[in-house]
């Protein structure tokens, strides 16, 4: 909320604020065609920040590494406007960590989330966790979610 107490600010300000994660550049450490896979990702964290499908740092998204048993997932306490190609985590099929250039590792319990739907539906690429407002407000009604 702008002009509240505490210093809330308005959303710019606030991204304005934001530290940087360092992070060596993931297009170093990746074929080409992981490259173009990472920076897609990337896309589509943007556009869950862009419309705010976020719950802070407890939604998950996670995309298949092409030709291989990896995943890339976020990584751990970022929030997805922070999220780029090169802070990434690329995690196997176990969700044990390959590479992890800030450190920050995981959330486990979104791994076990993409992790099961990676298995069990092999043509899936993108897994995406969010809880919306309008989500939590449905799932929080007695009713549920009405067909």
């Amino acid at each position: 909320m702008a002009g509240s107490e505490g210093g809330g600010g308005s959303m710019t300000e606030q991204t304005r604020k934001l530290k940087a994660v360092d992070a060596p550049g993931v297009r170093d450490r990746v074929s080409e065609e992981e490259w173009r896979h990472a920076l897609r990702s990337r896309g589509r964290v943007s556009a869950r920040a862009q419309f705010r499908w976020t719950d802070l740092i407890y939604t998950h998204f996670s995309a298949r590494v092409p030709n291989s048993e990896h995943l890339l997932i976020n990584p751990y306490g970022l929030m997805f406007d922070e999220i780029t190609a090169s802070t990434l985590v690329k995690i196997d099929k176990d969700g044990n960590l390959v590479d992890d250039p800030t450190g920050l590792g995981i959330n486990y319990a979104g791994f076990v989330i993409h992790g099961c739907v990676h298995e069990a539906r092999p043509e899936v690429n993108c897994v995406i966790h969010t809880h919306t407002r309008a989500g939590v407000a449905v799932s929080a009604q007695k009713s549920g979610l009405l067909r």
